[in-house]
């Protein structure tokens, strides 16, 4: 029996489903809203709610977190890259550095005095091509 099992397993593994759910919300972070299933975007939402709700703590702790959610691995640097970086030349960063800077520099202080509820989930009238599967957008408030 599946009491009290929250999840939706979208048909895939364990070890796929985190991978899935990784990728999609550093989408999510980067554009601020992404076109997805309905399944996959009642999923997402906890997790994105999670990631703010982290961000607006904005310690250490709270940026290792997310980093570990968000499966983050950073490229290293070299000197060069490095001195340009100290500059504030950030073009040498692979996507993942801009997504926790996104993250923690704007979604949680966006979202500072509000206590809940950062996304949004709009059903749309168009269905999936290849299967006939329900689309939605999912989205981060703009407040």
């Amino acid at each position: 029996m599946r009491h009290r099992k929250n999840t939706f397993k979208l048909g895939r593994n364990a070890g796929h489903r985190r991978s899935l759910l990784a990728n999609m919300l550093k989408a999510l972070i980067e554009h601020e809203r992404i076109v997805t299933s309905e399944a996959k975007a009642k999923q997402l939402k906890r997790y994105a709610d999670k990631m703010v709700t982290l961000a607006k703590k904005n310690t250490l702790a709270s940026r290792r977190r997310a980093i570990g959610k968000l499966m983050i691995r950073f490229n290293s640097l070299t000197p060069k890259e490095a001195r340009a970086a100290k500059k504030g030349d950030t073009s040498s960063y692979n996507g993942d550095r801009k997504v926790i800077q996104k993250l923690f520099g704007e979604l949680g202080p966006r979202f500072a005095e509000r206590g809940g509820g950062y996304t949004r989930v709009i059903k749309t009238a168009s269905t999936r091509r290849g299967d006939q599967s329900a689309k939605c957008i999912l989205e981060y408030l703009p407040e």
